[in-house]
């Protein structure tokens, strides 16, 4: 059985401590498309989903990452449900930005207009079934700077309502995150980071305004777990069938993971907590949030605590064998 070791890290300068891997809860808020496009990860057990979420917390994760438009809506229900009479053991972080219809499940673009901000904090709020939200992300990746300072100063006055703890932004820019460091309340930026693909310039940004930078698709969206091989074949309702990652550069990336899998798995990790470790070791800023459907999943991720961040010299290694 794994046991919590209490490995955490700072969110940023909030100075809240949370637990240093995260829940990415994209993949439990089911289906929902754009157009005819899936962007979800299939289907799911809401009741699995809720049993993971409380196993996690028996394993020590107190952060978890979800978006509004998550399953439209339904992400935050399903962690609303399952954090019932446990708000106060938990840091919770939820995205706004993106429109959509939650009976049809179709996302409809982007609304970044003050009210759109107000109302989502709101709607928010009540799918989660929460007072106030600990850190509330901006999910455009792309906002022009003038409309972006809008958006700061609406968020400093949700933080001033009480409604919000802490914002930031959810962009692979190093502009943009460095422009949100300026407002007084912001604290992290979330960004795509894994072995083999981030920008490494937004990280440093983090790392200079010491803000956290909380790692959207740590596992390459599941190709470091190494469960896929070329034949493997993605449902059409899966996002990452539609995926450069898994579909085009699949070969490439399988063929660079042979490259370091001895390194990743070296001391007794499994190839996704190798890849995890990774990131804790690449920075003191990061908090990778892989995404999860089950027990198992939540096991193996949190199982990464234990072993922490990977060594100087793994480090070294991955790095001149992948050069």
């Amino acid at each position: 059985m794994v046991e919590d070791n209490g490995f955490t890290r700072k969110l940023g300068r909030s100075q809240i401590t949370v637990s240093a891997l995260g829940l990415g809860c994209w993949a439990i808020g089911g289906p929902f498309w754009r157009d005819d496009q899936p962007v979800g990860w299939g289907n799911v057990n809401d009741e699995q989903s809720i049993a993971a979420i409380h196993r996690a917390l028996e394993l020590g994760v107190t952060f978890f990452d979800t978006a509004s438009v998550y399953g439209c809506g339904h992400s935050e229900r399903v962690l609303g449900k399952a954090l019932v009479g446990r708000r106060e053991q938990v840091v919770i972080a939820t995205k706004f930005g993106q429109v959509f219809d939650e009976e049809t499940r179709q996302t409809k673009g982007y609304d970044t207009s003050p009210d759109h901000v107000s109302r989502s904090c709101e709607d928010s709020l009540r799918r989660l079934n929460v007072d106030y939200i600990d850190l509330f992300l901006l999910h455009v990746k792309e906002v022009e700077l003038d409309k972006a300072l809008i958006i700061r100063d609406a968020l400093e006055s949700l933080v001033n309502q009480g409604k919000i703890r802490f914002y930031g932004w959810s962009t692979d820019n190093p502009k943009n995150s460095r422009f949100f460091a300026e407002g007084p309340h912001c604290t992290a930026i979330q960004q795509q980071l894994n072995i083999f693909e981030g920008n490494l310039e937004t990280l440093e940004v983090c790392e200079q305004y010491n803000l956290a930078s909380i790692n959207r698709s740590p596992l390459g969206m599941g190709l470091l777990t190494g469960k896929f091989s070329l034949e493997s074949q993605i449902p059409s309702d899966d996002v990452r069938s539609r995926r450069p990652a898994l579909q085009e550069e699949r070969a490439i990336r399988l063929g660079r993971l042979e490259k370091i899998r001895e390194i990743l798995t070296r001391d007794g990790r499994t190839l996704a907590q190798g890849a995890l470790g990774w990131l804790w070791a690449r920075s003191a800023a990061t908090i990778p949030i892989p995404g999860f459907k089950t027990i198992q999943q939540v096991e193996e991720n949190i199982g990464a605590m234990h072993f922490g961040p990977l060594k100087a010299d793994q480090m070294q290694e991955i790095s001149t064998r992948l050069a």
